[in-house]
């Protein structure tokens, strides 16, 4: 299937690893233009240079924080002067610490949001205009299944996550006539760094071994296993395609079969 992306340009957040950089390498081998962003240096650069030989494409790595407003103005700004536009944004950050409501701090609620909702607003904030000079734009918001179905000891997370889907869905809403499309994916556990900070903080906590954690977190998904980062990211890349044109304001579980409501 031609997926219409040739030569299109997406911002891809969070990018150095895990979930965003196996969406920029599959926005990349459909020949995708792909601006991708995270606050180490080193590992972005590094990353790029794995995208651009395996998928041969043109990509622009730019050290940022997406906390942080400055940051987020400067990403887009390199982005347009290097490309001229911005056709599509993957929302993605990190998640919060795992902890429970009596342990995290008012402080840690606040960092939470910042990190999962406020950067999608800024992000979107910034590369709105553009799309709507082009008539054209991809949002897709990388979630999680936290935002559909709380999960234990995340209570950052089933906090701040719903809200990017409450933020999507309405600009879904407002900007379907401007030929701009919002999703949002709810990945559930996924094969990634942050999974496996995941697992050992709870191997310290209850003294079970790292076997035993894995199990229990796969326990709960009827595929019986954990995601792997590349099946997210097939989703992510059909839901930037010319293909996805007639879906917005959806939210997406890639879970499994985890999440059990029927809507």
């Amino acid at each position: 299937m031609d997926l219409g992306l040739e030569d299109r340009v997406a911002i891809v957040a969070a990018a150095s690893k895990g979930l965003g950089k196996a969406v920029a390498l599959g926005l990349a081998r459909e020949g995708v233009k792909v601006v991708v962003c995270a606050r180490g240096r080193e590992t972005l650069e590094s990353t790029a240079g794995e995208i651009r030989r395996e998928a041969g494409a043109e990509v622009l790595a730019v050290p940022a924080d997406v906390t942080m407003e400055e940051d987020v103005r400067r990403l887009v700004e390199e982005t347009v002067r290097r490309f001229g536009r911005v056709d599509m944004l993957v929302n993605n950050a990190g998640g919060p610490p795992p902890t429970t409501f009596l342990r995290a701090s008012v402080e840690d609620f606040r960092k939470a949001i910042d990190l999962n909702l406020m950067s999608a607003v800024m992000l979107s904030k910034e590369v709105v205009p553009h799309m709507l000079r082009q008539k054209w734009g991809r949002i897709v918001n990388i979630v999680s299944i936290a935002a559909m179905q709380p999960l234990p000891e995340l209570i950052l997370s089933n906090t701040s996550r719903p809200g990017v889907l409450g933020l999507a869905k309405t600009m879904s809403n407002e900007l379907a006539r401007e030929g701009i499309t919002v999703n949002s994916v709810c990945p559930a556990y996924t094969e990634t760094d942050r999974v496996k900070q995941m697992v050992a903080a709870r191997v310290q906590q209850t003294g079970e071994t790292e076997e035993e954690v894995r199990k229990a977190y796969a326990a709960d998904i009827p595929m019986g296993r954990m995601g792997q980062p590349g099946e997210l990211a097939n989703v992510v890349v059909f839901l930037a395609s010319e293909r996805a044109s007639f879906v917005t304001g959806v939210a997406i579980p890639v879970d499994g079969g985890e999440y059990e409501a029927l809507f």
